[in-house]
């Protein structure tokens, strides 16, 4: 029998660490902190894991497995981790709240709709606290898909709805009709416009077939949809929450690196307005902003990379203006600064405050600027007046807007800028 042994498998099996261990070094992985909409890997999702063959089987409990640490050290690695426990790892209806991003009564009320229904169950005994109680399991693909295919929830107004209040999803009632989706709808869900769906429809015999409606409008089984618009590459699973990354400075001049996860980012139309982004926080995090941004002047922004502008840059004022706790126990942060101080920030990763100038405050009748998103100045490689010493360097776009150069020599300025 010892000849016969395997000598590799032996070294892993004395090698084996605990299921438990094994998701702390998972939950690790996913990010420090812990990303909004992702709960924390538990010991029970490592035997999932181990089912799918992600991971070898070493003894211990089936449901609570001994696995390989440098099988889990490997895992952790993988940058598709978090899609990989969407697929594999079904949760509990608390574990699914904190995927979906609201409250466990608001996940309450997408099961009382009929979104989502269980998979499975497991049984868990809470000895001293009421003995064996049966917990449902939902597909967490389906709880992360949810938010993609029921376009016409305001989610986000769910997600911040405050402890003790009514969920906005209780007014809803349950329905056929919601399993069913027209054209348009469908377009909703893969953000393209209705003319492409007709395509996809005319051009893919197996787009699945209409259950109800008509010629002109035909209804379709929402399922049978989605699960069409995910074999053909048409929309993805969302594995997190977007992020915005932020390098402020205080008044000492000392950078500090933050994070807000799902942020809204709102740009003034009007330099005489205010922007704002809001985003969910740590404590920690929350606190050093309030403390960086509490002077006379605020903070600076030196660089702002958030989805769906380019990086921004704001030379002072840079204040919180709320601190959010939602009911789910998330803590969620708005800053907010004059939009007129809104400008470009230079390339690479520390960013930079305009100093030569600074967005225009509204257009004069010298100024033949157009209007853009980032103020209307831009970040150059060189300044003729001070070279490369001072950075960022920036001047007004092209087109007979003001250099820093005309600026700072007293030159006749537009009016409606400032610098």
């Amino acid at each position: 029998m010892v000849e016969a042994a395997d000598p590799e498998q032996v070294r892993a099996a004395l090698r084996g660490i605990e299921a438990g261990v094994a998701a702390d070094r998972l939950t690790e992985a996913l990010g420090v902190p812990l990303p909004i909409l992702r709960p924390r890997v538990t010991a029970s999702a490592v035997g999932h894991l181990v089912k799918a063959g992600l991971l070898i089987y070493l003894g211990g409990d089936t449901q609570f497995p001994v696995v390989h640490p440098d099988q889990v050290a490997a895992l952790c690695r993988r940058r598709d981790l978090p899609a990989l426990l969407d697929q594999h790892v079904p949760l509990g209806p608390d574990q699914a709240a904190v995927r979906l991003g609201v409250r466990r009564s608001d996940f309450d009320q997408v099961v009382r709709l009929g979104w989502l229904a269980p998979i499975g169950s497991v049984d868990i005994d809470y000895k001293h606290h009421g003995g064996v109680t049966t917990v449902p399991l939902y597909d967490a693909q389906e709880v992360a898909l949810l938010e993609v295919v029921r376009p016409c929830v305001d989610w986000r107004a769910v997600r911040t709805a405050r402890a003790g209040r009514r969920s906005p999803l209780a007014a809803l009632d349950p329905s056929p009709g919601w399993q069913r989706v027209l054209l348009a709808e469908v377009a909703r869900i893969a953000r393209v416009g209705r003319a492409a769906v007709a395509c996809w429809r005319r051009r893919h015999p197996d787009f699945p077939t209409p259950v109800a409606g008509t010629d002109v409008h035909p209804q379709f089984d929402r399922r049978a949809v989605v699960a069409w618009l995910l074999a053909h590459d048409k929309i993805g699973v969302p594995t997190g929450p977007t992020i915005a990354a932020l390098v402020l400075a205080g008044a000492k001049g000392a950078s500090h690196r933050f994070r807000l996860d799902d942020p809204w980012l709102s740009l003034a139309d009007d330099a005489a307005g205010e922007d704002t982004l809001s985003g969910w926080s740590t404590d920690a995090e929350a606190d050093a902003l309030a403390a960086l941004t509490a002077g006379e002047f605020g903070a600076s922004l030196r660089r702002l990379t958030a989805p769906g502008t380019g990086p921004l840059a704001v030379p002072g004022q840079v204040r919180v203006i709320e601190r959010f706790r939602s009911g789910s126990g998330g803590l969620r942060l708005t800053l907010a600064w004059p939009a007129g101080l809104r400008g470009t920030a230079a390339s690479g990763p520390a960013g930079g405050v305009v100093r030569h100038g600074i967005a225009y405050a509204g257009p004069g009748e010298g100024c033949v600027c157009a209007r853009h998103d980032c103020g209307g100045v831009v970040p150059v490689s060189r300044c003729a007046e001070h070279g490369d010493t001072v950075g960022p360097v920036m001047e007004w776009h092209p087109g007979g807007g003001v250099r820093c150069i005309d600026l700072s020599r007293g030159g006749r300025r537009p009016r409606g800028h400032v610098e």
